[in-house]
């Protein structure tokens, strides 16, 4: 008697449904906005079924919620990769990341930052995607801060609050004015903002 034996399991899988519905909200938030976005058009690019959506998140507020949250991650391992090799040097490490940014924000197709434009789209503080959005503000501002009170700055609250202004200021302009843009001077504001908050 022949034995049945299993198909071999495949070593590479499908995405999941969930899987599929967050990379495809992830590409379409960030480049037209939450609220421009509807639940059908999610799931037609996702290819899945909007059942499937709402098993996965209980709305679209949910899922805006997931996509803000994912970018915040990206957000942090990407400000942390910057300063890889100069955990000593918080100089370099700020300056690298903003050179980063400046690039960043002068190639076209630029839509600036995820959680700052959801703060926009959603003023109401107790929506979930603005929850997520001023936790990741709050948490970077505390960081530069903190970056700054390593730099020696005589006042670091007020210095990491100007780094921040630059940056947000950047993530704006880089959206209207593209190549040649207010963003190619980024770093060397940032340098004589820091100068003159550690010599004063």
């Amino acid at each position: 008697m022949s034995r049945i034996t299993k198909p071999p399991l495949e070593t590479t899988s499908k995405p999941r449904a969930a899987e599929r519905i967050r990379a495809a909200a992830d590409e379409m938030f960030y480049r037209e906005g939450i609220r421009a976005i509807g639940v059908d058009e999610i799931v037609t690019r996702a290819g899945v079924t909007k059942p499937s959506l709402y098993r996965s998140y209980a709305s679209k507020d949910e899922l805006a919620a997931a996509y803000l949250k994912d970018y915040d991650e990206r957000f942090c391992r990407a400000f942390d990769e910057a300063g890889s090799g100069r955990e000593d040097d918080p100089y370099g490490h700020l300056l690298a990341y903003l050179e980063g940014l400046a690039l960043r924000a002068t190639k076209s197709g630029y839509r600036g930052c995820g959680l700052t434009n959801a703060a926009v789209e959603y003023p109401q503080t107790g929506h979930p995607a603005r929850k997520v959005a001023e936790a990741s503000k709050r948490a970077f501002r505390d960081r530069l801060v903190a970056l700054a009170k390593a730099m020696g700055a005589k006042d670091p609250q007020s210095l990491g609050d100007g780094l921040l202004l630059l940056i947000e200021g950047t993530y704006a302009s880089g959206q209207l004015f593209g190549k040649g843009g207010p963003a190619t001077s980024l770093v060397e504001n940032a340098k004589r903002l820091i100068e003159a908050a550690i010599r004063d």
